[in-house]
């Protein structure tokens, strides 16, 4: 039998802007004994990739268009968080009450283009005032992490940044992939035959997403501070990847 595991990198302290996410988290698994070998797949919150690279906002700096304070009104927010949202996406593509849904620049959809407010703090002023971007380029960031435990073990593992993004028909959040370095974001199965002999025609497996919500699980939302994990007994070959690959065009979006 094969098995999946996922072990959890403590150790890891309050990210400050400038650090070196890639060294911390080297260091961290080093220090609690765990091993890593070829393909091993390290999966990393957002949130510290964020904080280390100094996507920090202060709303109170923040001067609104007039786009904004329309859609602020409108949905009840503070145009100044609206203006935030606004700069991080190519378009909106609803604004209610309950979320403004952009497509992010990095072309996935999500709500309020990922900024986040939970376990954000700035160096001055009211911590109410500070919001957390999402990554400039998440796959970068991923590659680099790679880069850096390639050229300090000689292996080549996975890396995934991710995300907690809600779900259009079902309550709750998930783990969803935002940054990819060799990791298959899809696995294609399409020609592979069932039990029974048939042929597969649609079948494509969103492998790094699926990879995310299990590791989501044991990072957790609050105040655990388990920021990344180790996961070994992935079960396709590593390969070169990109979060594109999990993203539909426009044209096969049924909803927008």
């Amino acid at each position: 039998m094969s098995e999946l595991t996922i072990t959890q990198i403590i150790g890891v302290p309050l990210i400050q802007p400038g650090d070196n996410i890639a060294k911390i988290i080297f260091d961290a698994i080093k220090n609690q004994n765990t091993k890593i070998e070829e393909g091993n797949i390290l999966v990393v919150t957002s949130k510290i990739i964020s904080k280390a690279e100094n996507r920090l906002r202060n709303i109170s700096e923040v001067s609104t268009s007039e786009n904004a304070n329309i859609i602020g009104a409108a949905t009840f927010r503070d145009p100044r968080l609206v203006e935030l949202i606004l700069s991080e996406s190519n378009e909106v593509v609803r604004a209610t009450r309950q979320a403004i849904i952009v497509e992010h620049h990095s072309g996935f959809v999500c709500a309020n283009a990922g900024i986040d407010h939970s376990n954000v703090r700035g160096n001055y002023g009211n911590n109410d005032d500070w919001y957390l971007l999402l990554p400039e380029d998440s796959d970068r960031s991923a590659n680099i992490i790679r880069e850096y435990f390639l050229e300090k073990t000689g292996i080549n593992v996975g890396v995934l940044i991710v995300d907690s993004h809600g779900r259009p028909w079902r309550k709750g959040t998930v783990g969803a992939v935002i940054g990819v370095s060799n990791v298959p974001a899809i696995v294609d199965l399409r020609g592979h035959t069932d039990i029974f002999g048939y042929k597969l025609r649609i079948s494509e497996v969103a492998a790094a997403d699926e990879l995310a919500g299990a590791a989501s699980l044991m990072m957790g939302q609050a105040d655990e501070m388990i920021p990344a994990v180790l996961i070994k007994g992935f079960p396709y070959a590593l390969r070169s990847s990109s979060t594109q690959e999990l993203l539909r065009t426009k044209n096969s979006d049924l909803f927008r």
